[in-house]
């Protein structure tokens, strides 16, 4: 006995199919020829121009859809060999629509029934997901060209910002780098110790020189003397040419008696270096030893941002700054002289002997000057060592500091007269 000879059979496929009838999907129900026996309700809506289905070759209904034949022959072809198909993503356009489904498809198997021994699918609805996911890439898109972007400004004020650097002195441009919050630089009466220095006839040998050998020279001099600045913890204020001006005090202040001292300190030094400098300079072509004059002088000065929004310069005012420019232009050459306020932050600590009592251009009051002992500064601090071969090791002196690759052809060059003593020595033995 058959059961399905006591049924009718559309009563069974309606049956069969009474789940799919209100599915938000669009299904459908064929037999194993792929001929359509049922569709459910969002199928005709979601194809209303496919029109009566019913007994249509279900290949043929996709092909109607515009599906590429490619995926129309993998569908087959899967629901052949493996009974069931899983097309991600099919594309469909009708009018001015367009709109993405995914298709799931499987043969049904029946034991009792022959008539539901066929193939059960459903078109899912993707196209908001799919509007979602192109969003969704868009948004990703763009946040990898943002991201671009703004790994572009940053190298971009990374570089800017090391310009900045050779622009500004250290302090000045960690102030405006690093400082939290809103940047108000106000300005101040401080007390402040400034330092002015001139090369003697430098205007002379500027006449003289070629441009090419009078830049290198000019560029080495104040490259020396700004690393010696930025080591005494100085805020270099400007160059004017040749001269150079810094005060201590501002920004930073280690107090006013350090300040001093470390200001003297660092005008000794740097006389100390620029001697150390003639031989190279000599090399160069400079046959007449360069000198230079050196200022220092103590007191209040206003210190602050003063120009205008185009332009401002952060640099002090005041009595002092003024003084410290005269009595640079009062020095012998390769000599310092302070004045007796500066003296009489330094004078327990450092050697000094008096040199005038002046009365400068713009001043009511006479100022007492000294000079100092930079010798006697130079064995305080253990600056009076001479650099020699000691054993197997050697201490050079660059003299060119912006030019490394000489400085490393000089220690290759070393370490070849080092093997070579070496192999010399073993040799003997």
């Amino acid at each position: 006995m058959v059961l399905e000879e006591f049924f009718n059979v559309n009563r069974v496929l309606d049956l069969s199919f009474f789940n799919f009838q209100n599915a938000i999907t669009a299904a459908y129900f064929a037999d194993s020829e792929y001929k359509i026996m049922r569709v459910n309700q969002n199928f005709k809506h979601f194809f209303p121009a496919l029109g009566d289905l019913q007994g249509v070759y279900f290949p043929e209904v996709l092909t109607a859809l515009n599906v590429d034949p490619t995926i129309i022959n993998e569908f087959t072809t899967n629901i052949e060999i493996n009974g069931r198909v899983l097309i991600p993503k099919l594309e469909i356009v009708q009018g001015d629509e367009r709109r993405i489904f995914s298709l799931l498809s499987t043969r049904t198997i029946s034991p009792d029934f022959s008539v539901l021994r066929g193939i059960q699918g459903q078109f899912i609805d993707r196209t908001i997901e799919d509007q979602l996911r192109q969003e969704k890439d868009r948004l990703t898109q763009e946040q990898l060209k943002n991201q671009d972007i703004i790994r572009q400004k940053s190298e971009r004020l990374e570089e800017i910002s090391k310009r900045l650097a050779s622009y500004l002195s250290p302090q000045v441009f960690d102030s405006i780098f690093y400082s939290e919050g809103e940047i108000t630089k106000k300005h101040q009466r401080k007390n402040l110790t400034v330092f002015f220095s001139d090369i003697v006839r430098f205007t002379d040998l500027s006449d003289t020189l070629e441009p090419e050998l009078l830049a290198t020279v000019i560029n080495n001099y104040l490259s020396e003397m700004t690393n010696i600045a930025i080591d005494y913890g100085g805020t270099i204020d400007k160059f004017i040419g040749d001269a150079v001006m810094v005060f201590f005090g501002d920004p930073d202040s280690k107090g006013e008696q350090e300040d001093a001292l470390a200001c003297v300190e660092m005008a000794a030094k740097m006389q100390s270096r620029i001697v150390e400098l003639q031989s190279y300079w000599k090399k160069l072509g400079i046959k007449t030893p360069l000198k230079v004059r050196m200022g220092v002088s103590t007191g209040y000065c206003t210190v602050g941002d003063f120009g205008s929004p185009q332009r401002l310069d952060y640099t002090a005012f005041g009595s002092p700054v003024n003084l410290a420019a005269r009595l640079q232009g009062l020095a012998p050459p390769a000599k310092i002289v302070i004045s007796d306020a500066t003296q009489a932050l330094v004078g327990n600590e450092i050697d000094t002997e008096h040199f005038q009592t002046i009365t400068p251009k713009g001043f009511s009051r006479s100022v007492e000057t000294f000079i100092i002992n930079q010798h006697h500064i130079e064995r305080r601090n253990g600056q009076n060592a001479t650099f020699r071969k000691l054993g197997n090791r050697v201490a050079i002196d660059v003299f060119d500091t912006s030019d490394i690759r000489a400085a490393i052809a000089e220690l290759k060059e070393i370490e070849l007269e080092l093997e070579r003593l070496a192999n010399l020595k073993n040799d003997a033995v």
